[in-house]
């Protein structure tokens, strides 16, 4: 967006009419102009005439659309249109004027005479053709100030007002003035449609009616009716009609007092948005942002200022802070697009702070309503409702807040909800715009801590609210938002449903492809989101520190492991749209102990620099925010943990066999082919980098030996994913312990999350995620999926050879000391003899020392 200095009088040419020049004059102090796109005249050709057309018609708005011409260096909209086809002194048209001088209410043009004139003049003329440019001027939108208050009452909105508002919002708020000019209109190929005049007249200004209302409804927010008249809406529906006569067969009660019920749901669950309220609320975060962080940074954003337009956008941002709610819609609010309504846990509905969020665009729904048909009938109907109206939307797919900084499994029910009201009626093309939003430090830090280390959750209140006035007092670094790549529901739908527009649902019905679809966009989501991410500094201070038993490093060596990690992510890509912050490892450094969350530890024969120890369980979350992105490194790096030497074509086997676990966990987003791919790029660097070595036939790959630099740099790399395989061998161990068809599924789950939280406690694990339930759920289903076990008529978990030969193939990764702890854990009496082999490597492997 580019910012024009205010100069009117200069903007007018001499030549112009002595009104306007004094009206230029008379604005110049009041008026600064923002243009969207940067560069206007990119998109205008120079060697045709111009026209602008203007959705409502004033003098403001011409001087407004004069000075912002110039400074773009387009043709001024006060001079004649080149070659006189436009009979008018200006050439500038509009879609609708004022009814009288003073009157507030807009006269709509059936068929402007000067419109007709012009396409007339071009069905006339073959070799003539016009470029119609639409521009959309809104007074008062960006909120780039922090005082005012009087200011929003006279902010842009849907509502023409008379002459008298419109000079009182340019003097409170000319000064935040975007002039939106949109791509020109061909207007010879308008009239080669072949239309009748008086019909291509109508059609080409209900077309351009229509573009007027995409563009505003992106930059202010759809024209949303009176909240009851919303609520009455949802209320009348028919599904929502019938589960009220249900409910009032089932309970007994009269059809009014049901009805009454379903009214008090849709009050609790419907928004109240207010665009003076949001205009004011941006008031108030601008010095909570200055306060709180120490910068917004925005990647990708013009993905989202290209989809928005013309498109229904739903926002499925990652969840790690209830702050995340507040800030995208901030960004988008300062940087031209509307807020979104959002879904927020019904947790939030406070005592003051509930009536604020509903005016600043958020509905509150329920934990769970699967058992409360009614509640889920207007509840849907009201999604649907939104959806109707054009209103962009934001909630998170994970459920909850992520303690852990993995994203979470997904939860379907709000994608299930969109994709029901897209089929019922979709007026416009669905757009699901993941976010990525990361942090350096969280204002939740301390109740995360709490919460796993086996406290309970704190239920929200007010006076919590009060409390944590006192966090305020710190800083939290930087905050990345980073938008990824869009997905259009439609394509999607095609994708993974073919045939799925000759199979819509009826009422609610849900057709056999629905459930699986509603699984695949979900999963897509998130791997969008981790293909967004953006490294910092704290991700990388984290991911190094907490690769050592003491989470403690010699300055040097923490220096090289940061430079390595940041090598290693840059090289091997994850996606394009991944950004990695640009600090050098020395001021990598010096930032983390500014935050606070590292200290230095002087010594004679050099510093020491160390986790603070009230720290380590966060810097965890800071490290899984980007575990997928080392992945692969992690897993070569893992094969030599405990192995000198290894074949190479048994790294890529073994890593296809764990790819699937993997890639549940990770949210990945390689086919098996991509992984393997993915593998040889990285034993191909780690070979450049000389932290593995090949023989010269390229089949036996080995690591330094001793304590060198590369040993020393591959375990820390290793350390990102011994975790995870040290969770899959407790799940194995314990099935193998109890035998087949013993244990269901979730008494493994439970016996799992046991024996790991047991072991943490042995092994002084910092990482809460070990003994994460979740995660051990998603790995015995994806045994499940890959029928390594199956469940048994009676529910219990059956298995054959392959689950033997998955507790073999861990000898490379683990030690045996690890093992054996575990095993002991599970009460199993010991490993098969195999076990015994030294922990170079299996038995079929040649044993050969390093040169």
């Amino acid at each position: 967006m580019g910012t024009v200095p205010s100069s009117l009088p200069n903007a007018i040419a001499a030549s112009a009419p002595w009104r306007w020049r004094l009206i230029g004059h008379l604005l110049r102090p009041w008026i600064r102009i923002k243009t969207e796109p940067d560069r206007p005249s990119d998109v205008v050709a120079a060697d045709r005439p111009v026209c602008y057309m203007l959705e409502q018609d004033g003098v403001s708005n011409v001087a407004i659309l004069e000075e912002a011409c110039r400074d773009a260096g387009l043709p001024s909209p006060l001079s004649p249109m080149a070659g006189g086809w436009l009979n008018r002194p200006r050439a500038v048209l509009a879609l609708s004027r004022r009814a009288g001088l003073f009157s507030s209410r807009r006269q709509v043009l059936a068929q402007s005479r000067s419109f007709s004139q012009l396409l007339a003049a071009v069905a006339a003329n073959p070799d003539l053709d016009v470029q119609l440019v639409p521009v959309s001027i809104f007074v008062g939108r960006a909120p780039n100030r922090t005082e005012g208050w009087f200011r929003v009452l006279f902010s842009e909105n849907w509502v023409m007002v008379g002459r008298f508002r419109r000079l009182l919002s340019i003097l409170l708020n000319g000064r935040d003035t975007i002039v939106h000019f949109s791509r020109p209109v061909s207007l010879r190929e308008v009239v080669a449609e072949g239309l009748p005049p008086e019909r291509t007249v109508r059609k080409a200004q209900r077309v351009l009616r229509a573009h007027f209302r995409r563009v505003r409804a992106a930059v202010i927010g759809p024209d949303l009716s009176h909240r009851r008249t919303l609520i009455d809406d949802v209320l009348n529906a028919a599904g929502v009609r019938e589960a009220i006569e249900q409910l009032a067969v089932r309970e007994g009660i009269p059809f009014d007092q049901a009805f009454g019920r379903a009214r008090r749901y849709a009050w609790e669950i419907a928004a109240d948005y207010s665009h003076p309220v949001v205009r004011s609320l941006s008031f108030l975060l601008r010095p909570l942002w200055n306060q709180l962080y120490g910068g917004v940074s925005m990647y990708h954003f013009d993905t989202v200022k290209r989809v928005a337009p013309g498109h229904e956008v739903i926002y499925v941002p990652c969840h790690r802070s209830h702050i995340d709610y507040l800030l995208l819609s901030y960004q988008l609010y300062v940087n031209g697009l509307v807020p979104p309504h959002i879904a927020a846990g019904i947790n939030l509905n406070l005592p003051i702070v509930g009536p604020i969020l509903r005016r600043g665009g958020a509905f509150f729904l329920r934990r769970s309503f699967k058992a409360n048909p009614l509640y889920s009938a207007v509840f849907g109907e009201y999604v649907a409702q939104l959806f109707v109206r054009g209103v962009a939307m934001e909630y998170f797919i994970e459920g909850g807040r992520s303690r852990t900084g993995r994203l979470l499994e997904p939860r379907g029910g709000m994608l299930a909800i969109t994709l029901r009201s897209y089929l019922r009626e979709s007026r416009r093309p669905v757009a699901f715009q993941p976010v990525y939003i990361g942090y350096e430090k969280l204002l939740e830090g301390g109740s995360y801590t709490s919460e796993l280390s086996g406290k309970p959750k704190e239920k929200e209140s007010l006076l919590g609210l009060f409390k944590a006035f006192g966090l305020l007092r710190e800083r939290y670094g930087r905050v990345a938002l980073s938008f990824g790549e869009p997905i259009f529901l439609e394509a999607h739908l095609d994708a993974a449903a073919p045939g799925w527009r000759e199979s819509k649902p009826i009422g609610d019905e849900r057709p056999a492809w629905f459930a699986g679809a509603v699984a695949t966009l979900a999963d897509r989501i998130l791997v969008r989101i981790n293909e967004a991410a953006h490294v910092n500094p704290v991700n990388l201070a984290a991911l190094a520190l907490l690769s050592t038993p003491r989470h403690a490093m010699a300055e040097p060596d923490l220096r090289a492991s940061l430079a390595l990690v940041r090598t290693l992510i840059t090289r091997l890509p994850y996606s394009e749209r991944v950004t990695v912050t640009d600090l050098e490892p020395e001021a990598i450094i010096a930032y983390v102990e500014k935050l606070g969350l590292v200290e230095r530890l002087r010594h004679p024969l050099g510093d020491v620099v160390r986790a603070r120890r009230r720290e380590a369980v966060l810097l965890s979350y800071f490290r899984n925010n980007m575990l997928h992105l080392i992945a692969t490194s992690a897993w070569v790096a893992c094969c030599f943990l405990n192995n000198r030497r290894l074949r190479r074509s048994t790294v890529e086997r073994l890593g296809e066999f764990v790819y699937p676990f993997l890639k549940r966990e990770l949210f990945l987003p390689w086919d098996a082919a991509g992984f393997s791919a993915r593998v040889r790029e990285t034993i191909d660097l780690f070979v450049e980098l000389g932290l593995l070595k090949l023989d010269a036939d390229g089949r036996m790959l080995r690591r330094r030996v001793g304590q060198t630099d590369a040993a020393f740099q591959l375990r820390v790399v290793s350390q990102t994913l011994v975790q995870a395989f040290e969770r899959y061998y407790i799940a194995i161990a314990l099935l193998a312990q109890h035998g087949p068809r013993v244990l269901a599924s979730g008494e493994l789950e439970n016996l799992c999350h046991l024996t790991a939280q047991r072991l943490a406690l042995l092994y002084e694990r910092t990482a809460p995620e070990f003994f994460d339930r979740s995660l051990f759920r998603g790995f015995i289903a994806t045994l499940k999926e890959h029928r390594i076990v199956w469940l048994d008529d009676a529910g219990k978990l059956d298995y054959g050879d392959a689950l033997a030969e998955m507790g073999k193939d861990a000898r490379l990764i683990l030690s045996r000391e690890l093992r054996h702890s575990i095993l002991k854990l599970t009460k199993a009496g010991g490993e098969s003899a195999s076990d015994d082999e030294p922990d170079d490597g299996p038995a079929a492997l040649p044993r050969e020392r390093d040169d």
